[in-house]
């Protein structure tokens, strides 16, 4: 069974929903990728025809814009689906999906998926809360977008980062975003994003080790968020 039974990707996601036989279907069916840091998953525009479990390792959701800039949308890691909203609604993918650091991931084809929802109540309806959670969340960050400053979005940013994925053991954030990437997550210029992590830095919220970024208060990070 590939330990599909144990994955964490069933143990988070609606695949929890799937019985034992359709686990065993569910393994035998899957290719298993290894992605290298910088290497895509699948691209805005591509048809995925499956979904992508990420197994292990960070990826980032991103999408071009008008005037060429990669822009971050969303973060993912071990635990986490990729692919389904586009599969459901016969798409091609709407975002482009990159390893931030090495990644592994395993391949189900829609075939397989569709088979699944449409056998399995349980199923069909735990993938459509997902989708529905992921909607919500999008809704979320656009409300965030027009209600918080750029200030609180960087301080929220900076604890969504520490707090979801942690820190190396000289406490310096584990994910290592460009600046570039991190002004492209709370919608603003890099300019105006360097500026702010250099004022945050004089405040001592934070410190600056190269291009890595420890949280020195994190108490008063989540003041400025909120």
């Amino acid at each position: 069974m590939s330990k599909c039974d144990q994955c964490i990707v069933r143990q988070l996601t609606s695949l929890q929903a799937l019985n034992k036989d359709e686990v065993i279907k569910l393994a035998n069916s899957k290719t298993t990728y290894t992605i290298k840091k910088g290497d895509a998953i699948f691209e805005e525009g591509e048809v995925t025809n499956g979904v992508f479990c990420v197994k292990d390792g960070v990826g980032k959701l991103s999408k071009l814009s008008a005037n060429g800039k990669d822009q971050i949308i969303k973060l993912v890691k071990s635990g986490e689906l990729l692919g389904q909203r586009s599969m459901i609604s016969n798409e091609p993918a709407n975002l482009t999906a990159k390893a931030v650091a090495d990644m592994e991931v395993c391949f189900i084809p829609k075939s397989e998926i569709i088979g699944f929802f449409n056998n399995n109540n349980q199923f069909s309806m735990k993938l459509m809360q997902s989708v529905c959670e992921d909607l919500k969340e999008s809704e979320n960050d656009k409300i965030a977008l027009v209600q918080k400053t750029v200030k609180q979005r960087l301080a929220e940013t900076l604890l969504y980062l520490h707090d979801f994925y942690g820190e190396n053991a000289d406490k310096t954030l584990k994910i290592q975003l460009t600046r570039e990437e991190l002004a492209g997550m709370i919608g603003t210029a890099t300019e105006s994003c360097i500026r702010l992590l250099s004022d945050f830095n004089k405040l001592e919220l934070i410190e600056l080790v190269g291009k890595k970024i420890v949280l020195k208060n994190v108490k008063a990070l989540k003041k400025i968020a909120d």
